[in-house]
């Protein structure tokens, strides 16, 4: 599979899904740290994938998304956006209705 049909079948698949350094458990940078733990408090289960396993992904995700950097949150096939834009978001109250939507969405699927 070529790495741009991986990334949309990727964020087609997954609800809520993570672009990170590293794993919600064990993030390899700051940055990825504070978007998966601002994720987790919202309650809600995401998918993540670790760009630094995925060369592949890391390289051609930011031209797809015109988004340069990591990590990045995907919901609902939509860039969210990264670091700051999360923490903002969580910090205001706007990104827990996002993803609780998000994942009553999935559950419906189900």
């Amino acid at each position: 599979m070529e790495t741009l049909d991986k990334i949309k079948s990727q964020i087609s698949e997954n609800s809520i899904l993570l672009y990170m350094k590293g794993s919600p458990k064990l993030p390899s940078c700051g940055f990825s740290s504070q978007a998966s733990q601002a994720l987790m408090q919202c309650g809600a289960p995401f998918a993540y994938v670790d760009i630094l396993q995925n060369p592949d992904i890391r390289a051609e995700l930011p031209k797809f998304a015109n988004w340069p950097t990591f990590p990045q949150l995907w919901v609902g096939g939509e860039l969210i956006g990264g670091c700051d834009i999360i923490m903002e978001m969580f910090q205001t109250g706007e990104l827990q209705p996002i993803i609780a939507e998000a994942a009553k969405a999935d559950e419906a699927a189900e």
